[in-house]
């Protein structure tokens, strides 16, 4: 991704301007375009830098509440933002995916490539109830794991044959 003195000049020339820790995201009518400090460094910083920027914008889409200002300032509605949306599917492949932090992320990318999804996020109460049904996950998910292990080794251990016991394993 080349960018010309002038545009490096004129950053914020007819586009709306979201500030992240070392990235912008510059929005004008026809794209959406996310600056890090690395465009103006080499192919491997970029390519660096990059991913990290996306790293770290996919792993946002983890928090309704930032799905809410994303809607309430209209990016969801903007071909271009949901067009870029679909790009980061990508991150479900495993050697992306082993990054993430908070895999809750990929769930609301998935549901984010829907426009009823996208239309409801606008709401402040669906904020609320994602963010709450996701506290309600992480409280029980350890509890209901051990549960589902437990089951499973069960169930494993009841499907082995029984063990000869003493010499007769020998003979």
């Amino acid at each position: 991704m080349e960018i010309s003195e002038q545009q490096k000049n004129n950053k914020n020339n007819n586009c709306s301007r979201f500030s992240g820790p070392n990235c912008l995201l510059f929005q004008n009518s026809q794209c959406f375009l996310l600056l890090c400090d690395a465009v103006f460094s080499g192919p491997d910083e970029q390519a660096r830098h990059r991913f990290q920027a996306e790293l770290e914008f996919v792993q946002c889409l983890a928090n309704p509440y930032y799905l809410n200002f994303l809607a309430q300032r209209g990016f969801l509605k903007e071909r271009p933002f949901i067009n870029y949306l679909k790009y980061l599917l990508y991150w479900k492949e495993p050697e992306y995916s082993k990054f993430l932090k908070y895999p809750t992320c990929l769930h609301m990318l998935e549901l984010l490539q829907y426009e009823h999804f996208r239309k409801e996020q606008v709401n402040a109460q669906c904020a609320k109830f994602i963010d709450e049904q996701q506290l309600l996950h992480w409280q029980h998910y350890s509890r209901k794991r051990t549960r589902l292990q437990q089951a499973l080794a069960e169930q494993q251990q009841a499907q082995q044959p029984p063990q000869p016991h003493g010499n007769a394993a020998a003979k």
